[in-house]
């Protein structure tokens, strides 16, 4: 009996082998009937694997990607590289300050090989000028509430 070449993704190393093996596939050129069908079996097992382990998570998408930040020992300063955007951007998004934009998730879920609908989920900011107050549901707001 022949052993199948791909299984239903079990753990983390075996994730990371086959989003590697899809993006080396992805980028090998090679358009025939069999390398698309192993591109789309690699995907849905990847999606599976996402669906089921990143996306039922209680993290918000920041949490998420604090967590990939630890996980990948990397630093802010890294996410500098990676994301091409400011260092203050980056340390903002970390504090909840300002949110992702598609750019940033575009690049967030290439690098970390997630879906994109794992960042992009809603969450709330934190604004500065409204951080005295203890109602998380008026956190967003910039209107000056009138003191009773």
């Amino acid at each position: 009996m022949e052993t199948l070449k791909y299984k239903v993704i079990t753990g983390k190393n075996q994730y990371k082998e086959y989003c590697n093996v899809l993006e080396n596939l992805v980028f090998s050129g090679l358009k025939d009937r069999n390398t698309k069908d192993e591109i789309a079996l690699l995907t849905l097992l990847i999606e599976k694997w996402d669906a089921e382990h990143i996306a039922s998570t209680e993290l918000d998408p920041i949490q998420l990607l604090q967590s990939f930040i630890k996980e990948n020992n990397l630093k802010a300063k890294n996410m500098v590289e990676i994301l091409g955007i400011s260092k203050g951007y980056v340390s903002d998004i970390l504090n909840y300050k300002k949110g992702l934009s598609k750019e940033v998730i575009r690049k967030l879920a290439d690098y970390f090989k997630v879906s994109q609908e794992a960042f992009n989920r809603p969450y709330k900011l934190i604004v500065p000028e409204n951080s005295h107050l203890r109602n998380a549901s008026v956190m967003n707001t910039k209107k000056k509430l009138a003191i009773a």
